[in-house]
């Protein structure tokens, strides 16, 4: 891939940032364990984070990975010390919410439906077609972005929706592209990044930041933790919108197949709808999106390393997840392919209504014949394996690509 120019209002934010920070009106932010701690506490009682020992090493791996790795720019900077400092503070809020009333914890999530796919694979679509069905619950982007109640009270007015609002806002003005790959709203149906990021899970963080001693730590660690934690953040929102505990929730990320034990752990009567698509196309359009969101936030962006990387997590998440539904072969699972959703997608709908024992009304096909009308954002989505320094051969090879020697770092 040819360096682009860089993005316009990129450059200025790192311009004005730099000029603030000489300026002495402002420090620049600390990108350690310490200075985000003590940022988030704001003079409270550690104990205020609550028990540490389910997110206190990937939080300390992903902070040392941003400084050693990353390649930060000014703006970089900022936005990472943000959104840490904002989880920290999710947890903070989670622990008082949770002290004040255990009933949360005893909310049943039964039967959830995950939509199950590699990055790219077409399970947004899949999502929100279904989350027109007002008898699954999703979760929605601001809920996704801030996992936990800002004013945790059911009844009041959710101040999350205008937060996400301007995020999103911000990052299309930095880069336009972004949203134009991944359209969303603050009340879009979304997948549960943010619910993993409550754990310092990699997800997120792995596709906005370089950060491969963090990822290969991720890869061997146990996620049984997290998804733990994942089910009582889908219990908390539950609770704060008033929904009935009897509506299944729909979920999805593409995390889940990197996951999926841990997933099947946590959600022992998961249903999954299985997207395929083919590896090609999914490992070039994930470059694509993650390319686009790194050089928001650095100016050492290696195409050729994300194409590396990212076609050895799109291998390893289709090994273990082929693995784990070859050990369940009792989990309920449909197969829906990417090119067949194309050609008929009120077909393949009625094929997961069937497989879900769920009636598909024409009120409901109605619906989603509208999202689906107003869906167009992403169709001026460009991408191909060669921006990345792939091709067919590099496919068909079955071994691992060499992406980093941070694995033993991670140890």
């Amino acid at each position: 891939m040819t360096a682009p120019s860089p993005l316009p209002n990129v450059r200025k934010a790192n311009s004005a940032l730099e000029a603030l920070w000489r300026s002495g009106l402002s420090p620049r932010p600390r990108l350690t364990a310490e200075a985000l701690e003590a940022a988030a506490l704001a003079g409270a009682p550690r104990r205020a984070l609550g028990d540490d020992s389910d997110w206190r090493e990937p939080f300390e791996r992903l902070v040392r990975s941003l400084r050693e790795e990353a390649e930060l720019s000014p703006l970089g900077e900022t936005m990472a010390h943000g959104q840490i400092v904002m989880t920290l503070r999710a947890r903070m809020r989670a622990v008082r919410l949770w002290e004040r009333h255990h009933d949360i914890l005893e909310r049943p999530v039964r039967a959830p439906v995950v939509v199950l796919g590699q990055m790219r694979s077409g399970t947004t679509r899949v999502q929100r077609l279904l989350a027109c069905d007002p008898r699954f619950a999703h979760s929605r982007t601001f809920e996704s972005l801030m996992p936990v109640p800002l004013r945790p009270k059911p009844g009041r007015r959710d101040p999350r929706r205008l937060r996400a609002r301007v995020g999103l806002a911000v990052l299309r003005a930095l880069n336009p592209e972004i949203g134009r790959i991944h359209p969303t709203a603050p009340d879009a149906a979304e997948e549960e990044f943010g619910l993993l990021s409550y754990g310092f899970g990699a997800t997120q963080f792995e596709a906005q930041w370089r950060v491969p001693a963090f990822s290969r730590w991720w890869e061997e660690a146990d996620r049984r933790p997290l998804y733990r934690a994942f089910k009582t953040l889908l219990q908390t929102n539950g609770w704060y919108r008033g929904d009935d505990p009897a509506r299944p929730w729909l979920l999805k990320a593409p995390q889940f197949l990197q996951d999926l034990p841990a997933l099947l752990d946590a959600f022992p009567d998961a249903r999954l709808i299985c997207l395929d698509r083919p590896a090609g196309q999914v490992v070039a359009s994930s470059c694509s999106l993650v390319w686009n969101q790194m050089r928001v936030q650095s100016d050492g962006v290696d195409p050729g390393w994300i194409g590396r990387e990212w076609l050895g997590k799109t291998r390893l998440r289709e090994r273990i997840a082929e693995q784990a539904l070859a050990a369940r072969p009792d989990v309920p699972r449909i197969r829906v392919s990417y090119e067949a959703m194309n050609r008929d997608w009120r077909g393949e709908t009625a094929r997961i209504y069937q497989f879900l024992g769920m009636e598909l009304t024409p009120d409901l096909l109605a619906r989603m014949h509208a999202y689906l009308a107003g869906a167009k954002a992403h169709l001026g989505h460009r991408y191909s394996l060669d921006d990345f320094g792939l091709g067919a051969a590099d496919l068909a090879a079955g071994a691992m690509p060499r992406r980093d020697d941070a694995r033993q770092a991670a140890r």
